[in-house]
């Protein structure tokens, strides 16, 4: 219980799936108006605060102004970040967010410190002289409601994008409501007959900057070290060992780029698969974790893994698979205890017997290596038919003759039946006769290929001149097993 919920609290701060395009322009139109936001409640709160001497507002525009040159900072972070890949940014420019956003926590605390400075300064002071009017008030409260609303828009931008510029400049905002509201307080104080009311309300919008930054920057630091969202390892790799195929999942890899994870899974896989059963099975893998992280840029690494279930044969043919070599008819025994292994290797009819036996050793040499340095192994090594031969269908009687001996033979044993899909070709190496037939379906493969090697060898003493015979048998439901 505990696992799947921190799985879904860590799922809350994946990206989520908004087209680029739209994603650019929703960024860059909020972070345009948080700019003339700023720009307006700088004016409002410097001009109030000079004149009416508050600490309070003087610090809230020095605030108001920092929070200005931020939200620049945040705007052309947002143009930049969503540019694609180059040649020099291989995993994009997502991470200008984090650095904008370190930018902002460093002007946050600066803000802090000269707010105390001051604060102090005028507590030390003999006299605090503050007019607290209806404008000052007025301003205040303007920039209360104005912050409330570009930190809602923000935060909602912020979560839509996945942008941690966005989200800096809405932190920015609250914590302004909250400032604001403290300097409202000590306007409050003064107009009640106590001064001493600012200079420790500015001491508490220091607080709630500090408090701010600290919260931002260390969202930042985070993101900067390539910190991986909470759960998004764990969540991987249960969607990953879900998928039919994989045997183990070695490692995984998340790092966020902007409103982008870039996942590495690395996983283990049967030995035996092929490059394009393989190639299937990470593009599945890729499938079915964009499935869940929308926008994620997955690579997946498979690692051949030797399994238990791996048979003798598999496993000859797995080496020689791996040599790029061809083998079949693979032979293994025991003798007294010792493991002996032969099989057929095809190797290119002209080469020269020194480099097929090369060949050969090599691919020995490695099976003893696979079942141990005292199993005999021994190949048989023999020219790989790679041509093609010309053929034509032979004269319609000899076709039927041909079907009519199959249908006699297959009935004299009474195991196979239903000969058809007949067709015979001449070749200048001799006839070709492909031909389809029915058998019982419960029979074993070893059954009836047995069955057919007998039909064939009958078939071959019967009408002369057959160079190759390819038969393929069917279930037959209805026919009683011989």
């Amino acid at each position: 219980m505990n696992n799947s919920r921190s799985l879904e609290a860590g799922a809350a701060s994946l990206p989520t799936k908004m087209h680029p395009d739209d994603a650019v322009k929703e960024k860059t139109a909020v972070a345009i108006s948080s700019m003339a936001a700023s720009l307006l409640m700088t004016i409002g709160k410097f001009t109030v605060g000079l004149l009416t001497g508050s600490l309070g507002l003087l610090s809230e525009g020095l605030h108001s102004l920092l929070d200005f040159g931020a939200t620049i900072m945040t705007y052309m972070a947002v143009r930049v970040s969503d540019k694609p890949a180059d040649a020099e940014h291989h995993y994009g420019h997502g991470k200008i967010e984090a650095v904008a956003a370190l930018g902002e926590t460093v002007l946050l605390f600066l803000t802090s410190i000269w707010i105390i400075y001051e604060a102090i300064h005028r507590l030390m002071a003999p006299k605090i002289e503050v007019e607290a009017t209806w404008w000052s008030f007025g301003v205040v409260i303007t920039s209360i409601i104005i912050d409330i609303s570009r930190a809602r828009a923000l935060m909602r931008a912020a979560k839509k994008t996945n942008s941690m510029a966005l989200e800096a400049d809405a932190l920015h905002f609250s914590s302004d409501v909250l400032s604001s509201s403290v300097v409202l307080v000590g306007l409050g104080f003064v107009a009640m007959g106590w001064p001493i009311g600012d200079p420790i309300a500015a001491i508490g919008v220091s607080i709630f900057v500090c408090r701010a930054g600290w919260m931002l920057g260390r969202r930042t630091f985070d993101s900067l070290i390539d910190t991986a969202p909470e759960g998004a390892a764990d969540r991987v790799t249960a969607i990953v060992n879900s998928v039919e195929g994989v045997v183990a999942v070695n490692r995984v890899r998340i790092r966020p780029v902007g409103n982008v994870l870039f996942v590495d899974i690395d996983v283990s896989v049967g030995r035996g698969l092929s490059q394009t059963n393989s190639a299937a099975l990470r593009a599945t893998i890729c499938e079915a974790v964009r499935a869940e992280l929308p926008g994620a840029e997955v690579t997946v690494t498979p690692h051949p893994l030797a399994l238990d279930k791996e048979t003798i044969f598999q496993r000859a043919l797995i080496i020689a698979a791996n040599h790029g070599a061809h083998v079949h008819h693979v032979t293994a025994h025991q003798i007294n205890g010792k493991l002996s292994v032969s099989f057929d290797l095809e190797v290119d009819g002209n080469l020269p017997l020194l480099d097929a036996h090369k060949v050969a050793s090599h691919l020995e040499a490695d099976m003893r290596q696979e079942f141990g340095q005292d199993t005999e192994v021994d190949s048989h090594i023999e020219p790989m038919e790679d041509r093609t031969v010309s053929g034509s269908a032979v004269d319609p009687g000899l076709a039927a003759e041909i079907t009519a001996a199959l249908s006699l033979l297959a009935d004299e044993r009474g195991t196979v039946q239903d000969i058809h899909s007949v067709r015979v070709r001449r070749t200048a190496l001799g006839l070709i006769v492909i031909f389809h037939c029915r058998t019982a379906p419960d029979r074993t493969v070893a059954e009836i290929h047995q069955m057919i090697d007998d039909l064939e060898r009958r078939v071959r003493a019967t009408v002369p001149g057959i160079w190759r015979i390819v038969a393929h048998a069917e279930p037959f439901e209805d026919i009683t097993q011989a």
